[in-house]
């Protein structure tokens, strides 16, 4: 039966996004749990009347707090950079651990302090509690890992679909692990083995092998249109290999800015899915 392409593509998705893609709270409770005791320390200078003594005596006992110091500006890096008008300048806040603080080292974290504004904010109680504080930092820059999160979503989705199949499957594999272990020539994909190319996933089945590639675009951008072009070439290449059929699975609004490319490859790439058709059991249909 022939695929009608637009309202293949009104059934494209907004979001894939479930509950853990916003923040990971796991991650940020156990990078917090690993510095909690230096926080506290360090909240003994909170609303201090005596801050750089205090400071100096804090880091003579307990040095170990000084890691802490870079999380509070939401850098993760234990070494940081700063150029002055005069001089460039290298902070280590791990140097307790190679060696006994000097008080030049320790008046240089104070100097440290004082020209971030992180003794300000101290000082003057701005915060309350430095744990809370850094939980906020946390959180925000785990925000940033949203990107990373999104990539694996689909991935994840679909991998259900295959395990839903109970066949024989496999994550992440090259195309010279798929040739050693059929003993297949895919040399059409890989210009003779110069470039390297890699599946998401790989099912084999008593007399086939299917190939997978999947995505998802929330958004537009020219790299639609060369992934749309990518996988319309690989089509063309994997039609000439016996035993082989590449399957991509895409979905996400972002399709509709670069919908000329892709239906190109729709054309010619039967077995191109989304969303909408996973739920409708098409790998069940296909596959087994």
């Amino acid at each position: 039966m022939e695929r009608n392409f637009e309202k293949w593509l009104s059934t494209l998705r907004s979001s894939i996004s479930d509950y853990k893609y916003y923040v990971d709270f796991e991650k940020v409770y156990e990078n917090i749990n690993d510095i909690k005791v230096e926080l506290n320390i360090l909240n003994s200078l909170i609303g201090s009347k005596d801050f750089d003594d205090e400071f100096r005596s804090i880091c003579q006992k307990y040095p170990q707090t000084l890691k802490c110091i870079p999380i509070l500006l939401a850098v993760r890096q234990y070494e940081i950079e700063v150029q002055t008008n005069y001089k460039n300048i290298k902070y280590d806040f791990m140097l307790y651990k190679y060696k006994k603080l000097s008080h030049n080292d320790i008046d240089l974290y104070l100097e440290f302090l004082k020209e971030t504004g992180l003794k300000e904010l101290i000082v003057n109680h701005i915060i309350n509690n430095l744990v809370d504080y850094v939980l906020g930092i946390e959180v925000g820059l785990d925000s940033n890992g949203r990107k990373n999160r999104g990539g694996h979503l689909m991935e994840n989705l679909l991998e259900r679909y295959i395990q839903a199949l109970n066949v024989e499957y496999y994550k992440e594999m090259y195309t010279k692990d798929i040739e050693k272990k059929w003993n297949i020539d895919l040399s059409l994909l890989t210009n003779a083995g110069d470039v390297a190319k890699r599946f998401d996933f790989v099912v084999k089945t008593e007399n086939q092998i299917y190939v997978f590639e999947t995505n998802f675009y929330k958004a537009g951008g020219s790299k639609l249109n060369e992934t749309a072009r990518s996988y319309k070439n690989i089509t063309q290449e994997i039609d000439r290999v016996e035993g082989v059929t590449f399957i991509w699975v895409t979905d996400g609004y972002g399709w509709r800015s670069a919908k000329h490319n892709l239906k190109e490859t729709f054309d010619v790439l039967n077995t191109l899915y989304n969303i909408h058709d996973l739920e409708n059991g098409i790998l069940r249909k296909v596959i087994l």
